[in-house]
């Protein structure tokens, strides 16, 4: 019988109240088992922060190189799917933030995606190494989390008031522009300019992204739900074309068909809520 310390384990962590509007959650992991383990992540348009402790992990390319991890880095806007991989006893803290919260903290939106980046590079200071060691230290999760939150606090920049509009519009991502440039007395164009520069994405391709993540929930119900999955169904319920149409977004963000995803989903983590 496995032990408790000889396990896969991961849990997501609720934001604490104060903080829901710079960080969705917290994401934890570790393997306490004898064989290395490899997940997928699937875009979330989030840029992440993930620290590490124990051995080190790995990110997989698309060519099937492993990359090691440091003690930190960012990614992000992660807007494709990549796998990463725990050997045995490894464990990572994510810190997934919120619309334009990392342009808040770091003055730009984007980092290179799919290479790992030390924090400390993009403020030109050793911050981030001495806040891992603290983490480091600290085994508890909730309490590691208490420390990046006291940690973030004083560097965080005040909002930009038209993109405080722009996160806070109900509905597609075309129409928040059209309406925000409106209310403002601005030009699309430069609504859109200040979309791209904040959040490190254009609307367009925020629309795109919330309706195969639309695919994906309605996926999840019916897995959970024991319910055939009806292709047709959901092309028109998640405002698709045709299946072609849908098959495409499937290759586009994560490199699999619909099919192959519900073969896989097991091994696959949904960071967006």
């Amino acid at each position: 019988m496995q032990s408790e310390k000889e396990k896969y384990e991961s849990f997501r962590i609720a934001t604490p109240e104060g903080y829901k509007e710079l960080f969705s959650h917290f994401y934890y992991a570790a393997n306490f088992t004898s064989e290395s383990v490899t997940k997928t992540l699937l875009p979330s348009y989030q840029t992440i922060l993930i620290f590490t402790f124990g051995v080190k992990p790995f990110l997989v390319s698309a060519e099937g190189f492993e990359i090691e991890v440091g003690d930190s880095l960012v990614l992000g806007p992660v807007k494709h799917s990549f796998d990463y991989k725990l050997p045995p006893e490894a464990e990572i803290l994510v810190v997934n933030f919120e619309g334009d919260t990392f342009y808040r903290f770091f003055g730009e939106a984007t980092v290179p995606e799919h290479v790992p980046m030390n924090p400390d590079s993009l403020i030109m200071a050793n911050c981030f190494t001495d806040l891992w060691i603290l983490l480091n230290e600290e085994k508890d999760v909730n309490k590691r989390i208490s420390l990046i939150l006291e940690f973030c606090a004083p560097y965080l920049k005040k909002r930009n008031a038209i993109v405080g509009q722009l996160e806070g519009f109900v509905g597609d991502g075309m129409s928040s522009v059209k309406a925000v440039a409106q209310a403002n007395h601005l030009t699309e164009r430069s609504i859109q300019l200040l979309h791209k520069k904040h959040l490190g994405y254009s609307a367009k391709e925020l629309g795109r992204y919330n309706r195969f993540l639309k695919v994906i929930r309605l996926l999840q119900e019916k897995i959970e739900s024991d319910v055939k999955t009806d292709w047709f169904e959901i092309v028109e319920r998640c405002g698709y074309y045709d299946q072609s149409q849908l098959i495409r977004d499937f290759k586009h963000y994560i490199n699999l068909s619909p099919k192959q995803y519900l073969k896989f989903q097991q091994d696959i983590c949904i960071a967006k809520d």
